[in-house]
Parts: structure tokens; sequence; C-alpha cells
């Protein structure tokens, strides 16, 4: 079929031999001039490329002059983690709306401005009249993501003011972003069950009373039913996915164009498309994934040698994807422990108890203890290895019975608020284009008139 939707043919298949053959870099020269590859260092550290206020991730203290890993630490906007969620799991309410306030603007809200942010939030929760019939019912995508970049690029023409990016502005835009991000994802995915998948078709206006994460239950499941369990680990996930400082990839991309000058809309739609690449935000899919190969391939998961030797097989490139890989193991930066994987944790087998899943709990709770033995073991070299959030999301989000369509979009319901911060912050601070520099290592070429050529 020609056009659009033309096959790959022979014909591309030699341009892009041509392509690779001409475009092949010699890989020795990255160190020859000391080039950081992924603005990395030969060690795995990010290059310093900004400064940041919004949050810090550590796994590293000095001892006698010297990094040595540590248990992994995130704060935001100074305050712990750990502490942070602490304060309202005990509190026994949400902090969606809360951990917003306090990465937007610096310090956390007394009641009285958070009950008046929480109200700001529920009154911008709707979309213009007709959007869902005529933007998100027109062009379903079995990709939840590219649909939620399309609705953020065409609410660009909705606003009266795009293109301005006074910081009350671009408050106001990214407040609405973030209100309306949870509605733009379920419709999507609702619409793509729809018209792809054959299913029935439902839309559930959110309601102002309720947070963040009981819209989402609300919105997607057909009675309009969750436990109040439910919505206090989703929100919990939530929190722990909004921000992780300025280096990921996202976030940095939310920076980068930023920094141009554009609008709202372009950069936010930039960082989402970051955040769908699988080696970002699809991580937990890929571990919901791997466990569903291994409960197909090992014939008891009590069984710790059974499961020992899947997880062998993983790492020799002969299980799963045969990337080599324990997904949901290991991160860029922590070593020792994730302190979100810390905790998510701590919720999980409550979650598990009420969903009857404790079989399949105890299976993950075996991997992750198993997991960094086996990898030590069969690399021979021991970088400290722990499970990170990825890790546990993916398998709370099945509890709650979220399709796996929506999971990277759930993280992009978090994530946008960090980025929120993160573009602000680079209105406030800058005035310059980021523009890094790449150096060329080709040598001139002589021109050859078209009938010389060979």
């Amino acid at each position: 079929m020609a056009g659009f939707n033309m096959k790959v043919t022979p014909e591309i298949e030699s341009l892009t031999g041509i392509c690779k053959e001409h475009t092949s870099l010699d890989l020795s020269l990255y160190q020859k001039y000391d080039v950081k590859r992924g603005l990395r260092d030969i060690n795995g550290k990010g290059v310093l490329a900004g400064l940041t206020q919004v949050s810090n991730v550590c796994a590293v203290k000095v001892v006698d002059g010297k990094e040595v890993p540590c248990a992994g630490s995130l704060s935001y906007r100074g305050y712990d983690i750990k502490e942070l969620t602490r304060g309202f799991i005990e509190d026994d309410r949400y902090g969606f709306e809360e951990t917003t306030y306090l990465l937007l603007f610096g310090r956390l809200p007394n009641e009285t401005e958070l009950q008046n942010f929480t109200r700001l939030l529920a009154n911008q929760r709707s979309l213009p009249t007709n959007f869902v019939r005529d933007v998100i019912m027109k062009a379903p995508s079995k990709d939840i993501m590219n649909a939620l970049s399309r609705s953020v690029l065409t609410l660009y023409c909705y606003d009266k003011e795009p293109d301005d990016i006074s910081l009350p502005n671009v408050l106001r835009q990214c407040l609405n972003l973030i209100s309306v991000f949870p509605l733009l994802s379920v419709y999507g995915y609702q619409a793509y069950n729809h018209y792809v998948c054959g299913k029935s078709l439902y839309i559930h206006n959110p309601k102002k009373e309720l947070s963040t994460a009981e819209n989402i239950l609300r919105m997607l499941r057909p009675d309009k039913k969750y436990s109040h369990l439910e919505a206090k680990i989703l929100d919990l996930a939530l929190i722990l996915h909004m921000e992780h400082g300025g280096g990921n990839n996202s976030t940095f991309t939310t920076h980068v164009v930023s920094s141009s000058g554009t609008d709202t809309y372009s950069a936010i739609a930039a960082a989402l498309g970051s955040l769908k690449g699988p080696k970002h935000g699809g991580a937990n899919i890929k571990v919901v994934s791997m466990f569903q190969d291994l409960k197909k391939h090992v014939k008891d998961i009590s069984d710790e040698e059974e499961v020992r030797e899947y997880l062998r097989k993983l790492l020799h490139k002969e299980a799963f994807d045969k990337r080599g890989l324990i997904y949901g193991m290991g991160h860029a930066i922590y070593s020792v422990s994730d302190p979100r994987a810390q905790v998510l944790k701590g919720f999980v087998e409550t979650l598990a108890k009420e969903k009857g899943r404790m079989k399949e709990y105890n299976l993950y709770a075996m991997v992750e203890k198993m997991a960094p033995e086996v990898i030590a073991e069969e690399r021979h070299i021991y970088k400290g290895v722990s499970a990170n959030v990825d890790f546990y999301s993916g398998f709370v989000y099945s509890m709650l019975d979220l399709p796996l369509e929506l999971y990277t979009p759930i993280f992009a319901v978090a994530r946008i608020v960090g980025w929120s911060a993160h573009r602000m912050e680079e209105l406030i601070n800058t005035d310059k284009i980021i523009r890094p520099a790449y150096k060329n290592v080709l040598p001139p070429a002589q021109y050859v008139p078209l009938k010389e050529r060979e």
C-alpha cells in the first residue's frame, strides 16, 4: 500500500543500509574526545547540567573522601519522601494534592491553603465542551500515551493565551493540565477499549469532592466503585512517581524545550514523548510481562530453586525477551535501595491480602530477595542491585485492575506535577537556550558532479 501506510519494502531496506553505513560512528572516538555518552561518565554518573531546588536523589555518602553506596533517599523540596508520605498515611488522608502544592510552590500548605488549592484543582477538572467527542473519540489510538500527547497539543487551540510564557499564565496552564490529565488518560483508554477492542463505552464525569486517585478509579470502572485501600495505594503510587530530580530523561526534556521559549503544551507533549519510551516510563509493564512469562514456564512458583533457575535463564538471554535483564531490579542511581520501592512495598502485602493474591505477592517477595544473589553469582561483579519502584508498581496496578495500556499514562498523571515545577524553575532562573555541543568527526568531502558519480 502506498502513502502513509506503505510497508517496509526491499528498497527501504536498501536505503536503510546506506544510511547505517554512512552514519555509524567509531565508538572509540567517544573515549578519545572524552565525550560522556548519554551524559554519563564512565561510572554511569550523570553529567552536571543544571541546578534545581525541586527534588533531590541521593544514593551515596562520602567516607574518607570517597563516595560509598548507601541506602537511597528521595526528597521533595527538602522533605524526605518517607517522612512526607508517613504524614498523610498516619492521618489517613490523601496526599496527591498536598504534595502537588509542595512541589509547585516550595513549601507545605497549611489547612486553609490546602483546602483552597484542592478546590482550585477540582474546579479545573473539566474539559472544553465537546472535547471528548471531537478530539478523544474521533481518532482512538491503541497507544494511550500518543492519544494523551495529541490531546495536550489540541488543548493549545482552546487556550486564549497559549503562547504567553509569563509565570502566572504558565502556572494557570500547568494547574489545568495537572487537573485534566486523569480525564485525558482514562477517556483515551475508554475510547480505545470501545472503538478498537469492541467493548462497552464508559465515560464517567469526575466528582469535585473526590481526590485525584479516587476519580481515576471512579472514571475507569463501569460500576464507579472502589475501596478506600485501593484509592489510598493509588494515591501513594502517584506521589512516589511525581518527581525524581532534574536528571531523568523526561524532566531534562522539559528543561531543554522550555529553554527555547516555547509554549507549555509543546513542552509537556515533548516530555510525554520521552516518558513513553520503554527505557523510561514503560518499565513496570516489562516487570508484569516478565512475571507472566515466569508463571508460564515455572511449574511450581513456590519452589525457590525453580524460580532461581528461571532468573538465571533471564540473565543468560534464554527466557522472556532474551535481553539478559531481570526487570524491576537495579537503577541508574540507586544501588543499595530505592526509597520509593520501600514505601510502596509496605502497602503491597495489605492490598494483596484484600485481593486474595498472596501467592503472587510471595513470588514477588521471593524474586526481590533472590535476584540480587543470582545477579552477583552470574555477573561475577557485584554492584549493588535492589528492587526499584517499577518492581512493585506494576503489581499494584494489576491488583487495582488497571489495564496495561494505562500504566505509563498513570505515570504521566503523576509526573506532570514534576514537569510543571521544573518548567517554572527553568523560566524563573534562566534566559539561555540549552544548546550542548556535538563534535563533527567526519573529514571534508570533495563534491562530485552527478554524471561522474558511480
